[in-house]
């Protein structure tokens, strides 16, 4: 599975309050809706930054660390990035992303910059900063997850195949 996109770059231990603030848990249920919210507490211009189906999301260490809520994936799949390249996450974060269908890759991220374009193979956890000219080594994403992938998460999974071949 191969991705490409350009990059919007964070920093490290982006918790998910700073994703979808806290503020909005219960005032606003429509996902669409709490899309337009992403990220606002760290940058309040960054969804314009987003070009939807183009963005990847690259951050440094521990990324989704704090609450367990499934918000957090789901807005940053439905504003429109479709992947998310950090130096670690957090597990419940990372669980909850590829059970949506939302691409994680744990690369070192030092080297890339904003608006760099970069490829993804998840299959030979290969990384290419297209801008640069560099190759970078990925985590790569195991079998099992990338047909969680493929199916467009786990509901969808389940849809198909009747069952979790875990």
């Amino acid at each position: 599975m191969k991705i490409a996109g350009l990059a919007i770059k964070l920093g490290d231990n982006i918790n998910t309050d700073f994703i979808i603030s806290g503020r909005y848990k219960f005032s606003i249920t429509d996902i669409k809706e709490l899309a337009k919210h992403i990220m606002e507490d760290i940058d309040p211009e960054f969804p314009k930054k987003i070009t939807p189906g183009k963005s990847i999301l690259v951050a440094g260490s521990n990324f989704g660390m704090g609450s367990s809520r499934e918000q957090a994936p789901l807005v940053i799949k439905e504003s429109g990035i479709i992947a998310i390249v950090a130096k670690s996450f957090a597990r419940i974060f990372y669980r909850n992303s590829f059970n949506i269908g939302l691409p994680l890759i744990e690369a070192d991220t030092d080297k890339i910059k904003e608006g760099d374009s970069v490829r993804i193979d998840l299959d030979k956890g290969r990384m290419t900063d297209l801008s640069q000219g560099i190759e970078l080594s990925s985590k790569p994403v195991t079998g099992f997850m990338q047909e969680l992938l493929k199916a467009g998460g786990i509901v969808n999974y389940y849809k198909k195949y009747g069952e979790l071949k875990i």
